[in-house]
């Protein structure tokens, strides 16, 4: 029953950060979160569990940190000189590391990051927002690029 206990919490917890996401009209929302938390709870719980004698449970958990890499850079996209989709695929790679910890046991660490990926998409965001309108992003912007686009 804990093994299916450790799903569902990291599916719930993948969820719950992917309603922030489906809020702000994200590619990557509610079901894409949960998935990716359950799944990567799903392959810790059984690399601990099934391993066998011997087995190294962090070499299935370096591969889903990699896997999740993969699918993030699949979300980051480049539009003329603006580059989408980073903050979607660090959302995924942390969503993996929730589903990770969740997957070991780790019931309040996981909870406790939740909080704080919560806060930063939410409350940091907002800080942005207020403050990005008052700067310009050198590395973006050529030189004409505010006579003939306005901000940035």
């Amino acid at each position: 029953m804990e093994i299916f206990f450790r799903i569902l919490i990291a599916a719930a917890l993948g969820a719950a950060i992917g309603f922030e996401r489906e809020r702000s009209r994200k590619s990557a929302g509610l079901r894409t979160n949960a998935l990716v938390a359950m799944g990567a709870a799903l392959l810790t719980v059984i690399s601990l569990s099934f391993g066998g004698p011997g087995a190294d449970p962090s070499r299935i958990i370096s591969n889903i940190i990699v896997g999740i890499g993969f699918i993030g850079g699949g979300a980051i996209l480049r539009e003329g000189g603006r580059v989408t989709g980073i903050t979607t695929a660090a959302t995924l790679w942390v969503v993996a590391a929730i589903g990770i910890t969740v997957g070991m046991g780790f019931y309040r660490e996981a909870l406790f990051s939740v909080g704080v990926v919560y806060f930063i998409l939410t409350i940091l965001w907002l800080i942005e927002k207020k403050v990005g309108k008052k700067m310009i992003y050198p590395s973006l912007r050529s030189d004409r690029s505010e006579e003939n686009h306005g901000e940035l």
